[in-house]
């Protein structure tokens, strides 16, 4: 194989040494002059993992003074080549990222103030030589780092020097001490005299510019009463795309790794497509730029998938990159923020039932309204669990955006199930096995099924049929061998389950099944039961007599399965010839 090709940046946000070290980058430069018309003072939220730092550290390169003699080296084939604005190279950049600052939350204030100390004397020594004599030694006297950053406004001031800020993870830490201490001391630290609320005041005189971006805009809302300085990006439709990947830039990185022979021949651009699409695709975060611009891939995971299959020759064993853990856990922590109510829990609940949910999006509230319906919403919204999936009037349809974020649910569910009544989810990888490639489906459906009355005899999360669904689309998830299609569209009707063979990861399963789950009222006569089960079979063998199904199979067996349930047990379970 030839080797003499760039390889991906996954996992690296330094843009310097992405350039020198000629490695592959998607060219976002063009936003750059977007953003100095749209203002001196900007804001931008988008999820974990979507190259915000190496889009800031590529922003500081191209502002920097210090880099005027390097920009045609580091730039040189991008936009921003091509199409300089006037204030390229024209700034002193301060560029902080509170993610550096730590998770000791008992020492936060001491911890910060050695980070913003340590940040200030850099600064000042990396841009000494634009100051007159004396400057430098007037800033390192500060004996805080509030302090320093006030000297060394009133020295750029004094020296008409143009200052630039770059805040990168600006409510990471924040968010720490609102999810491990509560909301009190969140207060404590972002009302009145808190020492990260005393920083923000000095931003907005002492900087030029301001660029800051975070996962979500509690923080910010706090500690500046609506930030009204400030442009937010974030659903804004110009800046849509400014974040993320494209299908067409993720099909020219494709391209560029088959033309240089680092992928199989027998591996297409549009296989691939096919294979990260409904994994990875599907963002957007503005309403007007819905159904006008592509939807954008999560640009770490497309490099996380593409790394593997240029290094190693074949995609990566699981589709979710493990190191995005942390970041599930910790957003599962926020949305559990005062714990969490039956009514957000509703919400989840429905939000995995049905794919969707309609509401507003707030763009900024504070913490002691994060647990309100809209802004928790709003907030799973902010952390890419929902995206933009059209209108209903004044109202957004927000949907799951793809079978990751779609997993982080379930997962999520089945964690909730486990602090009810431990399962040994484990004991599943055998059923699961023998349902796929041996047609054995009843061990899978009889151990689910079990946990499912053990489970809800405990205690129900929600009434009825919908914990039911619940629960099965919960544990249905952890099968590797099957995409699980909830709710699709077969004949004009919709069938509970369809388990569409996972056949580019496991080409050899040879079922497929349609389940169908009938749930009866603890009061349902004989014959209601009957006559329910007799609709159920119709139902499910016009299911399978629908054209589409037919090509969706990859020519698997499918098996028909009907289970009725009362209460939380089993009446019947069939397989439907």
């Amino acid at each position: 194989m030839n080797n003499d090709f760039k390889r991906i940046p996954y996992g690296i946000s330094d843009f310097k040494q992405v350039r020198k070290e000629n490695k592959y980058l998607v060219d976002k430069s063009m936003y750059f002059e977007r953003m100095e018309r749209a203002g001196n003072f900007l804001f931008l939220v988008r999820p974990r993992r979507f190259g915000k730092s190496l889009f800031l550290n590529m922003l500081e390169a191209y502002y920097d003074i210090n880099e005027k003699d390097n920009f045609q080296e580091l730039f040189k084939g991008m936009y921003a080549a091509e199409h300089p604005t006037e204030y390229r190279n024209k700034y002193q950049v301060m560029h902080l990222d509170f993610s550096c600052v730590g998770s000791d939350i008992d020492n936060l204030s001491s911890n910060f103030n050695n980070y913003l100390t340590g940040q200030c004397e850099s600064f000042i020594r990396k841009y000494a030589y634009l100051y007159p004599k004396g400057c430098e030694d007037e800033v390192l006297r500060g004996k805080t780092g509030i302090d320093m950053l006030n000297r060394l406004n009133n020295v750029a001031r004094d020296s008409g020097c143009s200052l630039y800020l770059i805040v990168d993870e600006y409510d990471n830490f924040t968010n720490n001490v609102l999810n491990v201490k509560g909301q009190q001391a969140y207060h404590d630290l972002t009302h009145g005299t808190g020492f990260y609320r005393d920083v923000f005041k000095l931003f907005k005189p002492m900087f030029d510019r301001i660029i800051m971006l975070g996962v979500a805009p509690i923080t910010l809302d706090d500690l500046t009463s609506g930030y009204n300085i400030a442009l937010n990006m974030t659903i804004d439709s110009r800046f849509n795309q400014m974040l993320g990947f494209s299908e067409e830039d993720v099909r020219q990185m494709i391209r560029y790794y088959k033309d240089a022979g680092a992928i199989k021949p027998e591996v297409t651009e549009d296989s691939i497509i096919a294979d990260i699409k409904p994994w990875y695709d599907n963002y957007c975060f503005a309403k007007d730029s819905f159904g006008r611009e592509p939807s954008m891939f999560n640009s770490d995971m497309v490099c996380y998938y593409m790394s593997t299959l240029v290094d190693t020759g074949h995609k990566p064993e699981e589709m979710v990159d493990p190191n995005t853990k942390t970041d599930y856990k910790k957003l599962r922590n926020l949305i559990e923020i005062g714990n969490m109510t039956e009514e957000r829990r509703q919400t989840i609940y429905d939000i995995m039932h049905t794919g969707y949910t309609y509401s507003t999006i707030n763009s900024y509230f504070p913490a002691e309204s994060i647990t309100d319906e809209d802004n928790f919403v709003s907030l799973l919204f902010y952390y890419g669990m929902l995206t933009i999936r059209g209108t209903l009037g004044a109202m957004l349809k927000l949907g799951i955006p793809n079978n990751n974020v779609r997993k982080q649910y379930y997962n999520y569910l089945i964690q909730a199930f486990q602090q009810i009544h431990p399962i040994a989810v484990s004991q599943l990888n055998v059923p699961f096995y023998q349902a796929a490639l041996e047609g054995n489906w009843r061990p899978m459906m009889d151990y689910i099924l079990k946990a499912y009355h053990d489970t809800t005899a405990v205690r129900q999360l929600i009434e009825g049929e919908r914990n039911l669904q619940g629960f099965m689309n919960a544990f249905l998830s952890l099968d590797p061998y099957y995409l699980v299609a909830p709710e699709m569209e077969f004949s004009h009707g919709y069938c509970d389950f369809f388990l569409l063979p996972n056949y580019t990861v496991y080409p050899m399963v040879a079922h497929s099944y349609i389940l169908e789950l009938k749930y009866l009222k603890t009061d349902t006569t004989e014959a209601e039961t009957a006559q329910q089960w007799t609709e159920a079979v119709a139902q499910i063998k016009t299911y399978a007599a629908d054209h589409k199904l037919q090509t969706m199979l990859h020519g698997t067996q499918l098996h028909l399965i009907v289970v009725q349930i009362k209460g939380y047990d089993v009446v019947k379970m069939e397989e439907i010839r």
